[in-house]
């Protein structure tokens, strides 16, 4: 069972994307092939399966999150394609493990301060026990007071996978 909470795409931001995404373009659904098979569905944090209607649109999770919060990430924003289902889907439903967990593979665990400016970030080659290499890559994130968020991202293409936020303290 993971530690962290991870957060796919929000339904308010799928309902934009599925219009115009985070560059500008219009959606343009297809149905999902086998050569699709696999793709991270940033919706609901599982993989695309063959005859799915599916989209592949561009994505700004940092400046998203920054606009709500009123700061700027400056340079550090940046936009990446996603794979999201093209109609509304049943969402994330925890399984009790870190999505896309498939071991030897390559992630990186990067992380933002309040202002939305990176504040370091780890190299992770996924171990056989995915949700213990998941853990410590973020206990050693939010080890720093300073850090806010974390995007998981795979390191092959840089692909957004999925965020997860500074969990809320004890007693506060």
């Amino acid at each position: 069972m993971t530690r962290y909470t991870v957060l796919p795409v929000d339904p308010a931001v799928l309902k934009e994307l599925r219009t115009a995404d985070d560059a500008g373009r219009p959606c343009a659904p297809y149905t999902a092939t086998r050569d699709d098979g696999g793709s991270p569905l940033r919706c609901c944090l599982r993989p695309v399966t063959s005859g799915e209607r599916i989209a592949l649109v561009s994505y700004a999770p940092l400046r998203r999150w920054a606009a709500a919060r009123g700061v700027d990430p400056g340079a550090y924003d940046e936009q990446g394609p996603v794979f999201i289902h093209a109609d509304d889907c049943e969402g994330f439903t925890p399984r009790g493990n870190y999505p896309f967990d498939r071991p030897g593979a390559l992630r990186t665990a990067r992380r933002y301060d309040a202002r939305g400016r990176i504040a370091g970030g780890r190299l992770l080659e996924i171990p056989a026990d995915a949700t213990a290499g998941f853990d410590a890559a973020l206990d050693d994130a939010f080890d720093d007071p300073e850090v806010v968020l974390v995007h998981v991202r795979a390191v092959e293409y840089g692909c957004f996978h999925f965020e997860v936020r500074r969990p809320p303290t004890e007693g506060r």
